[in-house]
Protein backbone atom coordinates (compact mmCIF):
# COMPACT_ATOMS: atom_id res chain seq x y z
CA UNK A 1 0.00 0.00 0.00
CA UNK A 2 2.79 2.44 0.94
CA UNK A 3 4.62 1.76 -2.32
CA UNK A 4 1.42 2.29 -4.26
CA UNK A 5 0.85 5.66 -2.58
CA UNK A 6 4.41 6.77 -3.25
CA UNK A 7 4.28 5.74 -6.90
CA UNK A 8 0.98 7.56 -7.39
CA UNK A 9 2.30 10.70 -5.78
CA UNK A 10 5.59 10.61 -7.64
CA UNK A 11 3.69 10.30 -10.88
CA UNK A 12 1.56 13.27 -9.87
CA UNK A 13 4.66 15.43 -9.36
CA UNK A 14 6.26 14.36 -12.66
CA UNK A 15 4.77 17.36 -14.45
CA UNK A 16 7.02 19.56 -12.32
CA UNK A 17 10.08 17.48 -13.12
CA UNK A 18 10.29 16.25 -9.53
CA UNK A 19 11.54 12.78 -8.71
CA UNK A 20 9.92 12.35 -5.30
CA UNK A 21 6.89 13.44 -3.39
CA UNK A 22 4.03 12.57 -1.10
CA UNK A 23 1.33 14.95 -2.23
CA UNK A 24 -0.56 15.30 -5.47
CA UNK A 25 -0.26 18.25 -7.84
CA UNK A 26 -3.17 20.70 -7.39
CA UNK A 27 -4.70 18.73 -4.52
CA UNK A 28 -6.38 20.78 -1.81
CA UNK A 29 -4.27 21.72 1.22
CA UNK A 30 -6.33 19.38 3.37
CA UNK A 31 -5.79 16.53 0.89
CA UNK A 32 -2.05 17.23 0.90
CA UNK A 33 -2.02 17.16 4.71
CA UNK A 34 -3.96 13.91 4.82
CA UNK A 35 -1.76 12.19 2.23
CA UNK A 36 1.47 13.20 3.95
CA UNK A 37 0.14 12.19 7.35
CA UNK A 38 -0.85 8.80 5.96
CA UNK A 39 2.59 8.39 4.42
CA UNK A 40 4.26 8.98 7.81
CA UNK A 41 1.81 6.89 9.83
CA UNK A 42 2.16 3.97 7.39
CA UNK A 43 5.94 4.20 7.66
CA UNK A 44 6.03 4.75 11.45
CA UNK A 45 2.79 3.26 12.85
CA UNK A 46 4.02 3.41 16.46
CA UNK A 47 4.46 7.20 16.46
CA UNK A 48 1.39 9.25 17.25
CA UNK A 49 0.52 12.08 14.88
CA UNK A 50 0.26 14.48 17.82
CA UNK A 51 3.93 13.76 18.62
CA UNK A 52 5.01 15.25 15.28
CA UNK A 53 5.02 18.62 17.06
CA UNK A 54 8.32 17.49 18.61
CA UNK A 55 9.92 17.09 15.19
CA UNK A 56 12.77 14.60 15.01
CA UNK A 57 12.50 14.06 18.78
CA UNK A 58 9.38 11.98 18.12
CA UNK A 59 11.66 9.27 16.71
CA UNK A 60 14.13 9.24 19.63
CA UNK A 61 12.74 8.62 23.14
CA UNK A 62 16.12 9.30 24.77
CA UNK A 63 16.48 12.64 22.98
CA UNK A 64 12.89 13.52 23.91
CA UNK A 65 13.71 12.82 27.58
CA UNK A 66 16.73 15.13 27.32
CA UNK A 67 14.51 17.79 25.74
CA UNK A 68 12.00 17.52 28.59
CA UNK A 69 14.79 17.94 31.14
CA UNK A 70 16.17 21.03 29.40
CA UNK A 71 12.69 22.56 29.10
CA UNK A 72 12.29 22.46 32.90
CA UNK A 73 14.88 25.28 33.08
CA UNK A 74 15.08 26.70 29.55
CA UNK A 75 18.43 28.37 28.78
CA UNK A 76 16.71 30.91 26.56
CA UNK A 77 14.29 32.52 29.02
CA UNK A 78 16.21 35.80 28.87
CA UNK A 79 15.58 36.06 25.13
CA UNK A 80 11.85 35.47 25.54
CA UNK A 81 11.83 38.06 28.33
CA UNK A 82 13.56 40.54 26.00
CA UNK A 83 10.77 39.87 23.50
CA UNK A 84 8.17 40.60 26.17
CA UNK A 85 9.76 43.97 26.86
CA UNK A 86 9.72 44.82 23.14
CA UNK A 87 6.06 43.77 22.99
CA UNK A 88 5.05 45.93 25.94
CA UNK A 89 7.07 49.03 25.00
CA UNK A 90 4.66 51.65 23.56
CA UNK A 91 5.28 53.27 20.19
CA UNK A 92 5.99 56.98 20.10
CA UNK A 93 2.27 57.61 19.59
CA UNK A 94 1.45 55.69 22.78
CA UNK A 95 -0.09 52.67 21.06
CA UNK A 96 1.21 49.12 21.32
CA UNK A 97 1.40 45.98 19.20
CA UNK A 98 -1.69 44.71 20.98
CA UNK A 99 -3.63 47.70 19.70
CA UNK A 100 -3.15 46.88 16.02
CA UNK A 101 -3.05 43.10 15.88
CA UNK A 102 -6.16 40.87 15.89
CA UNK A 103 -7.36 39.82 19.35
CA UNK A 104 -4.63 41.90 20.95
CA UNK A 105 -2.05 39.51 19.50
CA UNK A 106 -3.32 36.57 21.56
CA UNK A 107 -4.11 33.17 20.01
CA UNK A 108 -3.44 34.38 16.47
CA UNK A 109 -0.03 32.93 15.54
CA UNK A 110 -1.59 29.69 14.34
CA UNK A 111 -3.47 31.59 11.63
CA UNK A 112 -0.22 32.75 10.01
CA UNK A 113 0.90 32.92 7.29
CA UNK A 114 -2.29 34.38 5.86
CA UNK A 115 -3.08 35.39 2.29
CA UNK A 116 -3.98 39.08 2.20
CA UNK A 117 -6.38 39.60 -0.71
CA UNK A 118 -5.96 43.38 -0.62
CA UNK A 119 -2.18 43.07 -0.95
CA UNK A 120 -2.40 40.05 -3.23
CA UNK A 121 0.32 38.18 -1.33
CA UNK A 122 1.16 35.98 1.63
CA UNK A 123 1.67 37.81 4.93
CA UNK A 124 3.71 36.11 7.66
CA UNK A 125 3.55 36.91 11.37
CA UNK A 126 6.78 38.88 10.92
CA UNK A 127 5.13 40.90 8.15
CA UNK A 128 2.16 41.59 10.44
CA UNK A 129 4.50 42.90 13.14
CA UNK A 130 6.26 45.23 10.72
CA UNK A 131 2.92 46.36 9.26
CA UNK A 132 1.85 47.24 12.78
CA UNK A 133 5.02 49.26 13.30
CA UNK A 134 4.79 51.25 10.08
CA UNK A 135 1.07 51.91 10.62
CA UNK A 136 2.04 53.58 13.89
CA UNK A 137 4.86 55.68 12.49
CA UNK A 138 7.72 53.36 13.43
CA UNK A 139 10.40 51.98 11.14
CA UNK A 140 10.04 48.35 10.12
CA UNK A 141 12.51 45.97 11.69
CA UNK A 142 15.01 44.31 9.38
CA UNK A 143 13.78 40.86 8.46
CA UNK A 144 16.13 38.30 10.01
CA UNK A 145 17.17 40.51 12.95
CA UNK A 146 17.29 38.13 15.91
CA UNK A 147 17.52 40.91 18.50
CA UNK A 148 14.21 42.44 17.44
CA UNK A 149 11.92 40.36 15.25
CA UNK A 150 13.39 37.11 16.53
CA UNK A 151 12.86 37.91 20.20
CA UNK A 152 9.51 39.57 19.53
CA UNK A 153 8.09 36.62 17.61
CA UNK A 154 9.46 34.20 20.22
CA UNK A 155 7.46 36.05 22.86
CA UNK A 156 4.41 36.48 20.62
CA UNK A 157 4.27 32.74 20.07
CA UNK A 158 3.89 32.26 23.83
CA UNK A 159 0.63 34.23 23.55
CA UNK A 160 -0.62 31.51 21.18
CA UNK A 161 0.93 28.48 22.87
CA UNK A 162 -1.34 25.47 22.36
CA UNK A 163 -3.41 27.11 19.64
CA UNK A 164 -4.16 24.73 16.80
CA UNK A 165 -2.52 25.63 13.50
CA UNK A 166 -5.26 26.99 11.25
CA UNK A 167 -3.73 28.30 8.02
CA UNK A 168 -6.46 29.01 5.46
CA UNK A 169 -6.04 28.74 1.69
CA UNK A 170 -9.13 30.21 0.07
CA UNK A 171 -9.58 31.67 -3.40
CA UNK A 172 -7.57 31.39 -6.62
CA UNK A 173 -4.78 33.81 -5.67
CA UNK A 174 -4.21 32.13 -2.31
CA UNK A 175 -4.23 28.75 -4.00
CA UNK A 176 -1.66 29.94 -6.53
CA UNK A 177 0.63 31.09 -3.70
CA UNK A 178 0.17 27.76 -1.93
CA UNK A 179 0.98 25.84 -5.12
CA UNK A 180 4.08 27.98 -5.64
CA UNK A 181 5.23 27.08 -2.12
CA UNK A 182 4.52 23.42 -2.83
CA UNK A 183 6.59 23.59 -6.00
CA UNK A 184 9.53 25.04 -4.05
CA UNK A 185 9.20 22.31 -1.42
CA UNK A 186 9.32 19.50 -3.98
CA UNK A 187 11.78 20.98 -6.49
CA UNK A 188 15.29 19.60 -6.48
CA UNK A 189 18.00 22.24 -6.32
CA UNK A 190 21.66 22.86 -5.66
CA UNK A 191 24.74 20.81 -6.45
CA UNK A 192 23.42 17.97 -4.27
CA UNK A 193 20.15 17.91 -6.24
CA UNK A 194 18.01 17.76 -3.09
CA UNK A 195 14.49 19.04 -2.48
CA UNK A 196 13.01 19.95 0.90
CA UNK A 197 10.98 16.76 0.47
CA UNK A 198 14.14 14.68 -0.04
CA UNK A 199 14.81 15.09 3.67
CA UNK A 200 11.47 15.85 5.30
CA UNK A 201 9.35 13.36 3.35
CA UNK A 202 11.55 10.66 1.86
CA UNK A 203 14.07 10.58 4.73
CA UNK A 204 11.94 11.67 7.68
CA UNK A 205 12.97 9.61 10.70
CA UNK A 206 16.33 8.76 9.10
CA UNK A 207 19.78 9.91 10.19
CA UNK A 208 21.59 12.00 7.58
CA UNK A 209 25.11 12.44 8.85
CA UNK A 210 24.56 13.20 12.55
CA UNK A 211 21.10 14.70 12.17
CA UNK A 212 17.80 12.85 12.56
CA UNK A 213 15.37 14.29 10.03
CA UNK A 214 11.97 15.61 11.11
CA UNK A 215 8.69 15.12 9.22
CA UNK A 216 7.18 18.05 7.34
CA UNK A 217 3.87 17.60 9.18
CA UNK A 218 4.22 19.32 12.57
CA UNK A 219 7.45 21.01 11.52
CA UNK A 220 6.28 24.63 11.58
CA UNK A 221 4.49 24.69 14.94
CA UNK A 222 7.61 25.31 17.04
CA UNK A 223 9.45 28.16 15.30
CA UNK A 224 11.34 30.27 16.11
CA UNK A 225 13.40 27.66 17.94
CA UNK A 226 16.44 27.94 20.18
CA UNK A 227 19.24 25.72 18.94
CA UNK A 228 22.00 24.51 21.22
CA UNK A 229 20.91 26.76 24.08
CA UNK A 230 19.89 30.35 23.36
CA UNK A 231 20.74 30.62 19.65
CA UNK A 232 17.44 31.85 18.24
CA UNK A 233 16.64 30.63 14.71
CA UNK A 234 13.64 31.77 12.70
CA UNK A 235 11.88 29.42 10.29
CA UNK A 236 13.00 31.21 7.13
CA UNK A 237 16.56 31.35 8.45
CA UNK A 238 16.33 27.57 8.68
CA UNK A 239 15.10 27.40 5.09
CA UNK A 240 18.12 29.41 3.98
CA UNK A 241 20.41 27.09 5.96
CA UNK A 242 18.90 24.07 4.23
CA UNK A 243 19.42 25.62 0.80
CA UNK A 244 23.03 26.34 1.72
CA UNK A 245 23.51 22.73 2.87
CA UNK A 246 22.51 21.41 -0.56
CA UNK A 247 24.72 24.08 -2.17
CA UNK A 248 21.87 26.08 -3.60
CA UNK A 249 21.35 29.85 -3.62
CA UNK A 250 18.37 30.74 -1.44
CA UNK A 251 15.88 33.51 -1.98
CA UNK A 252 16.15 36.07 0.85
CA UNK A 253 14.03 36.07 3.97
CA UNK A 254 10.72 37.80 3.45
CA UNK A 255 10.78 37.11 -0.29
CA UNK A 256 7.71 35.88 -2.15
CA UNK A 257 9.42 32.50 -2.64
CA UNK A 258 10.11 31.87 1.05
CA UNK A 259 6.79 33.37 2.19
CA UNK A 260 4.93 31.04 -0.17
CA UNK A 261 7.05 28.11 1.01
CA UNK A 262 6.16 28.95 4.60
CA UNK A 263 2.48 29.19 3.60
CA UNK A 264 2.46 25.68 2.08
CA UNK A 265 4.65 24.23 4.83
CA UNK A 266 2.51 25.68 7.63
CA UNK A 267 -0.76 24.43 6.16
CA UNK A 268 0.59 20.86 6.46
CA UNK A 269 0.45 21.22 10.26
CA UNK A 270 -3.17 22.35 10.48
CA UNK A 271 -4.89 20.85 13.49
CA UNK A 272 -1.69 20.44 15.51
CA UNK A 273 -0.97 22.68 18.53
CA UNK A 274 1.71 25.36 18.55
CA UNK A 275 4.71 24.74 20.82
CA UNK A 276 6.19 28.09 21.77
CA UNK A 277 9.86 28.59 22.67
CA UNK A 278 11.42 25.17 22.24
CA UNK A 279 14.96 23.83 22.38
CA UNK A 280 16.58 21.97 19.53
CA UNK A 281 20.12 20.60 19.13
Amino acid sequence: MKQKIIMKLLAGMAGLGIALGAVTVHASPEKDRQELTKYYTDKYPNIKVEDYVYGALAFEPDAKAQYDAIMEFPPFDSQVEAGRKLWETPFKNGKTYASCLPNGGKMIAGNYPIFDEAKGKVVTLIDAINDCRTANGEEAYKVGDKATLGQLTAYMRTLSDGMLSNVKVEGPKATAAYEDGKKTFFSRKGQLNFACASCHVQNAGVHLRSELISPAVGHTVHWPAFRGGDNLVQLQQRYMGCFKSVRAVSAPQGSTTLNNLEYFHSALSNGLPLKASVFRK
